[in-house]
């Protein structure tokens, strides 16, 4: 897949249209009298692509360094004018392969254009469409369509700096693992289980951290005890008073319906609290269903099918199969809820029959003579009790949570068993294998070191074992990172094209003037000749006199003609 054109317009107006071709493609400043080579839109032109491939429009008009700043005067713009952006990408630019034709704007709610060939789109439905055109046979939630093309785009600080870790920082070593067992082809059918299991320990997790509240169970437990010896005392002290038996008798069952209020009222406040993160869970899983109109995208899909004889799956059988696993990740998050909500209503009608009993032996016990006399200590009762029952209540609930947490971390271990077996290991090291021959030969050639993908098998600080990729130099020495990452993207594309798996022939790249001119020559050739763009955006003076030409410019910005052409 490569990129064939991107189109700037403000209605019928064409702002900037940039066209691309195979090999080098450079976006380069002339300006005059260049300082820092700033502000013109060389950066821009691969935020656009990366925003017609579902990246948050405020990413166009907020600085990305200090992700607070906001380019008013660019914003402002975007939306007065409603500025179109149209990517058009390409199976092939020779061979006059079918094309695939993204539009969107930056207006909101019924302004908004979000398109693929034409379709209209929601949010959810974008990146579902885009994965289904360009990775037909990837039908699992994770790794995500943005998981997988990160390494396409490096503009932002992670990508440019980091070769493997390209996601945002709160990336997960588990995504992570997901990612690159499916970048590097190891096939692992249980993927998207252990997602769901991690994310159900996440949700005991954080449940039992409400629970605690800074305490363990072993805390409470004490304190029940503690609690339970004071409630001892206190009606030893009780028994000593001179009371007739009715209000002795009388007594005892205020307490105890006051204890079993107060632990009524503890259960359902724990109850609902384990509803509304399930119901939290639930909704995040169903804004994510797709309801696109099936019958629109028919006659655009079969011309599709027809042209494109790699796709097996029909377009109806990818947003079925999409819905469906949203469906079952739904009933196995809620699957709980009825028996929670029962044990709710069934709480509060018990809470509504003990407060009517607490009011009538209040009533009672308010009539005796003593009760002035026994006021305090039956304060005290009350109190010790309540405690009594709300620490009874957390200590249930966290024996709960434990049990769920032993069996979720069961079913982890199961996955575990055939993740980390010795067959599959063997697929791992054979595929990195075939990856690093292309990885070492390339960094071999253009820096004269071998840099080489190697794997970890590590335990988390929550105890799960994990795959942890990560890219190293084979001589041992330090190597130079801007290189390590520019190897790394072209040698993935040619180890892609050699195991058939589906990927993007583009690699867009910020900053290249930060790279030694002899390896930028050298990536420009090797680019040429392999079948890859390598977009990449510079200083025009920063440029190598071999590379400095023409044919490889796609557009010439300047502080005198910037990218939007605001000024005109």
């Amino acid at each position: 897949m490569f990129i064939k054109s991107l189109t700037i317009t403000s209605g019928a107006k064409v702002i900037r249209e940039i066209e691309f071709h195979k090999g080098l493609n450079l976006i380069v400043d002339e300006s005059l009298n260049q300082i820092t080579g700033n502000s013109v839109g060389k950066t821009t032109v691969l935020k656009l692509v990366d925003f017609c491939l579902g990246a948050n429009p405020k990413h166009i008009y907020v600085d990305h360094e200090t992700r607070k700043q906001e380019y008013k005067l660019v914003k402002d713009f975007l939306i007065d004018y409603k500025v179109l952006i149209t990517l058009v990408l390409s199976f092939d630019l020779e061979k006059g392969a079918e094309d695939i034709v993204i539009e969107r704007n930056f207006l909101t709610r019924k302004e908004i254009i979000r398109r693929i060939n034409g379709i209209e789109l929601t949010e959810e439905e974008f990146e579902v469409k885009l994965s289904s055109l360009i990775f037909p046979e990837h039908l699992a939630s994770k790794p995500t369509f943005r998981q997988i093309i990160s390494h396409n785009i490096r503009y932002k600080d992670e990508s440019i700096n980091n070769t493997l870790k390209t996601l945002d920082t709160y990336t997960s070593d588990a995504e992570y693992e997901t990612l690159y067992l499916f970048l590097f082809g190891c096939e692992f059918t249980k993927g998207n289980s252990k997602q769901e299991i991690l994310t159900k320990i996440r949700q005991e997790d954080a449940y039992k951290t409400r629970l605690e509240k800074g305490q363990t169970k072993t805390a409470y437990e004490t304190a029940l005890s503690l609690v339970n010896n004071d409630i001892e005392a206190l009606n030893k002290r009780k028994s000593r008073f001179n009371i007739n038996e009715n209000l002795e008798s009388d007594l005892e069952k205020l307490n105890k319906v006051k204890y079993e209020i107060n632990k009524t009222s503890s259960t359902i406040g724990k109850l609902n609290i384990r509803k509304d993160l399930i119901k939290e869970a639930e909704a995040e899983l169903q804004s994510s269903k797709s309801d696109i109109d099936l019958r629109q995208l028919e006659i655009i899909y079969e011309q599709a099918t027809s042209r494109i004889t790699s796709i097996h799956k029909t377009f109806t059988d990818l947003v079925t199969f999409h819905n469906a696993m949203i469906g079952e990740k739904v009933k196995f998050i809620t699957k709980e809820l009825p028996s929670i909500e029962n044990a709710v209503h069934e709480n509060i009608n018990t809470l509504k029959r003990l407060l009517e009993a607490e009011k009538n032996l209040t009533s009672l016990i308010s009539k005796s003579d003593s009760f002035e006399d026994l006021e305090k200590i039956i304060f005290e009762l009350t109190e010790k009790y309540r405690k009594k029952g709300e620490y009874e209540s957390i200590i249930e609930q966290l024996n709960e949570v434990d049990n769920n947490l032993k069996e979720f971390n069961k079913k982890l271990d199961e996955i575990d068993k055939e993740l980390f077996s010795d067959s599959f290991e063997q697929v791992v090291k054979t595929q990195l294998n075939k990856f690093n021959v292309h990885f070492a030969s390339i960094s071999n050639e253009l820096y004269g070191e071998q840099y080489a993908v190697k794997y970890d098998i590590i335990t988390n600080r929550k105890g799960q074992k994990l795959y942890k990729f990560s890219a190293f130099n084979a001589n041992m020495s330090s190597g130079k990172k801007q290189g390590e990452i520019s190897c790394f993207d072209l040698a993935y594309t040619l180890f892609a094209d050699e195991e058939n798996i589906p990927c993007f022939h583009f690699l867009l790249n910020d900053k290249k003037e930060l790279m030694d001119d002899k390896q930028l020559v050298k990536i420009a050739e090797f680019a040429n000749r392999n079948n890859i763009q390598f977009v990449a955006s510079i200083l025009k003076d920063k440029l190598p006199f071999e590379i400095n030409k023409e044919e490889y410019f796609v557009v010439k910005l300047s502080q005198e003609d910037k990218l939007f052409r605001i000024e005109e």
